[in-house]
This record gives structure tokens, C-alpha cells and sequence, in this order.
């Protein structure tokens, strides 16, 4: 049970679990903005654009009654699809990948623009013409086959 409880330590304790820890964390906090921006900017705008549809009393009763708003059939009781409340889930979905995404190509591009070139090293070895064995550089007769190097 010790090695087990070791190689969980191990796990938790690696650099890319604590950065998916933190990365969750912020993403909960994230999802509250998104969450505010579509049900607070986007929604009124699309039930204005739709002419006052309300996503939200997108509903159907299970029971067979008819509600007038989707408050109405809980407080009743009745069991119901909310397919409104589904529409609206993915389209918090799509604007929270679209701002994800908008992020990582903004970071990405950042990180682009700061990164330095990376000059190649000058060799320090090179290929034996006789024998194909790896040479310093600065030889002169091959160590492996003895031959003279004229270049």
C-alpha cells in the first residue's frame, strides 16, 4: 500500500497536474463571466433580435398540462424537457471556446513575437571521408583509421 500511496504522491506532485489544478480553478471562475455575458448581454439581444422570444420558457410538460412559463410547471410539479435551457447551455458553450480559442491565439502570438531566433551551433564534430566515423572538427588524421584529412 506504500508504493501505491507513493506513486500517487509522485502524480499529484508533477508539474502539469498542478497546472491543470490551477487551470480548472480559473476556468470555474471564467465560466461565471461567460455565463453573465450570455445571459445578460447575449440572450436579451437575441430575444430582442427574435422578437421577445425567451429561450429560457423553452419547455415541454411531461405531464400533458400546459404552463406559461417554465417556473410555473416546477412550482406544479410537472416533470419537463427544458430544451430552452439546453440552447442556452451550448450557446455559453460556443462563446466560451470562441473566447478560449480567441486566447490561445492571442498567447500563442505573444509568445511568437518574443521568442528569439535560434542560431544553430557551429559543428563540433564531422564524418571521417575513409572510414565514416565521427571526428573533432579540428582533426587532422583520423583517430579510427589513421588516414590523413586534407580539407
Amino acid at each position: 500500500m506504500s508504493s501505491f500511496s507513493k506513486e500517487f504522491k509522485e502524480f499529484i506532485l508533477r508539474g502539469n497536474v498542478m497546472d491543470l489544478a490551477v487551470g480548472v480553478i480559473i476556468g470555474g471562475a471564467f465560466q461565471s463571466i461567460v455565463n453573465s455575458l450570455v445571459n445578460d448581454i447575449i440572450m436579451p439581444v437575441i430575444t430582442l433580435i427574435t422578437g421577445g422570444i425567451d429561450f429560457t420558457n423553452w419547455f415541454i410538460s411531461l405531464d400533458g398540462s400546459k404552463y406559461a412559463t417554465l417556473a410555473a410547471a416546477q412550482e406544479a410539479g410537472a416533470a419537463t424537457l427544458n430544451y430552452g435551457v439546453f440552447i442556452t447551455a451550448i450557446i455559453q458553450f460556443l462563446i466560451m471556446a470562441f473566447v478560449i480559442f480567441m486566447l490561445v491565439k492571442s498567447m500563442n502570438k505573444l509568445a511568437s513575437i518574443n521568442a528569439k531566433p535560434v542560431e544553430e551551433a557551429a559543428p563540433t564534430t564531422k564524418t571521417c571521408p575513409y572510414c565514416k566515423s565521427e571526428i573533432s572538427i579540428e582533426a587532422t588524421k583520423c583517430p579510427h583509421c589513421t588516414s590523413d584529412l586534407h580539407e
